[in-house]
This record gives structure tokens, sequence and C-alpha cells, in this order.
């Protein structure tokens, strides 16, 4: 929790929490607030947009300066709620002017697709697929995972693009690819896929060549270590994954056999061993498989349909 108290703590909140104000659960004394220019050592919407949050109660402007442009539905959200909001693409800079008075709005949430990235590596890998994800939200901030997957020669298609709320919303065609190719995947591009790191490492151990993600440490500090336990658990199966201080080294084309392997208790993880499988021979049992749950309660039973539709 750290890289979010120590901001709000330049902002004059007073907060403590477990290690030394690193580790929830914290304890909030109420404060006003001051405006800052904070620059983020990382590009993390999730930082970002605590700050933004908090600026809306302090009396001025609240900038937070990332290395590159993080995902920016707050951003939208804002704006379309009244919030003063300006941002500086140029400087990967945001400003929120405070104190706000908002006002309530109709908004319609289009589809995750960090969630519908797992059927879209899942209709790429296994032979004979085709399938039409719909309603998934495209915001550009957030599609890094159809690029790479372009770039790993995947057959992807959007349709019926349109706005909801402020936010581009598409229904996403995929088909399954005959071969794929490894790619690196870093710089940018990673705050823009950050999350479907675990499955784009799925669909690169059915590549040709060699995959590398770097700039990724970020992932170190997720619901798990979610390099090292990516690298572990489709290791298990068989493929040949180096963990990275930063990212991953994947060689392709490396056959998948069903085993034991665990979730760690982390939603992707469990969700990417569980599309990993598809085409994995023998039977793949995942311990603790109910953390799906945490982020796509009807995982399990979307999977079985798409798989047996009849």
């Amino acid at each position: 929790m750290s890289r979010v108290i120590k901001p709000l703590q330049q902002m004059g909140a007073q907060i403590w929490g477990r290690l030394d104000n690193s580790l929830a659960p914290l304890a909030v004394l109420g404060q006003q607030l001051q405006p800052i220019h904070y620059h983020s050592p990382i590009a993390s919407a999730q930082v970002k947009s605590c700050i933004l949050l908090a600026g809306l109660m302090a009396s001025g402007d609240t900038t937070v300066t990332e290395p590159s442009l993080s995902r920016d539905h707050s951003e939208r959200m804002l704006r379309a709620f009244g919030a003063k909001l300006t941002v500086d693409p140029e400087t990967c800079s945001v400003t929120v002017s405070g104190p706000a008075q908002l006002q309530g709005q109709n908004v319609i949430v289009p589809g995750d697709i960090s969630s519908a990235a797992f059927w879209l590596v899942a209709a790429a890998i296994v032979p004979g697929s085709e399938l039409v994800v719909e309603n998934v939200g495209v915001n550009p901030t957030r599609t890094g995972i159809l690029e790479a997957l372009e770039m790993m020669g995947a057959d992807i298609q959007l349709q019926n693009q349109r706005l909801a709320a402020g936010e581009p919303v598409a229904d996403i065609l995929v088909r399954s690819s005959e071969k794929l190719r490894g790619c690196t995947i870093a710089g940018d591009l990673i705050p823009r896929l950050i999350d479907e790191i675990p499955i784009l490492a799925v669909a690169a151990t059915y590549a040709s060549g060699t995959t590398i993600i770097r700039d990724a440490a970020e992932l170190r500090v997720k619901e798990s270590d979610r390099l090292a336990v990516t690298a572990s658990e489709l290791n298990r199966m068989g493929s040949q994954i180096t963990e990275l201080p930063d990212g991953l080294e994947i060689t392709g084309e490396t056959p998948l056999t069903g085993t034991d392997v665990d979730s760690y208790t982390d939603h992707r993880i469990a969700m990417s061993l569980a599309i990993a499988a598809l085409n994995a021979s023998g039977t793949t049992t995942i311990h603790r498989a109910e953390a799906a749950a945490i982020s796509y309660p009807d995982f399990t039973p979307t999977l079985q349909q798409v798989c047996h539709p009849n």
C-alpha cells in the first residue's frame, strides 16, 4: 500500500499501516488535503486514480505525472460527472481542480477487456475456434492485449464499434490462428496490458520462436508475484519460461501436459491456467481455482458453455 500512502501523505493525509505503513489493514484519520504535483515512478492507473480522487477534495490543482500515460477510465468518468480535468499527453500528466462539485449520471459499464482476454487467447490457440465476445470496452489505454495478439499473428477483428457513456465499445471476433509467432512486449505497451500478461504468456507457449516480456516488475506486487507464479505453474505443465527481474522469456511451441497446478489464490492465474489446460494433453487440476470468482464469478460456467455450446 505504500505507493498509494506516500502521495496521500504528501497531500496531508494521516494513514497508518503495518510494516512501516506499507501493508493493509490501514487506519485513516480525516484531514483537509492540499494539492500536490506528484511524479509517479510507475505508470499505474490505480495510483493515479487514488491521487485524482483525493484531489477532488483539495483546494487547487492536483497533478499526476507518469512515465507513460496509464489507462484513463477515471479521467473519462470524472469528466462525465462534472470534474474540471485536463490531460497533457506530451508530459504524461493529468490535472484535476478541487474542490469539485459532481453530478450523478446514468452509467453504462462495457465488458472488461481484461476478462475478455481469456476468451481471445482461448479462441486463438484452440484449433477450429471462432468466437465473438460482445460489448467489450476498447478504450485505447486498455487495448494493448489486442496489439500484442496481432503482433503474434492472431486473427482478430473489431465489429460494431460505438461509444457508450464516453467509452469506445466493440464486439471482438477471434478465429484460431494457424501459427502464432513470438514477439517482444515492453515499454509503453506494458501499462496498457499489465493485467493480461499471464494469459499472454499462455499464448506465447503456443507461438513459434521466443517471446520476451520486459518492464513488468509491477506484476510482482499484485495478488501474487505474477511473474514467478506464471513461470512456475506453466513450467509444471511443460512450458519453457525463464523468469526475468522485470518480465518473462518464453520459448514457444512447447506441448503442454495436464498436471496439478495452483492459482496461489490469484484470479488471473486461475483463469490463465484453465485456458492453458484447453490445449494440454491429459487432465489438469487447478487447486484454489475458486479464486477466479474474485473478478469473474461466472468464469467456470462460461468456460463450460464455450467449450460445449450444445
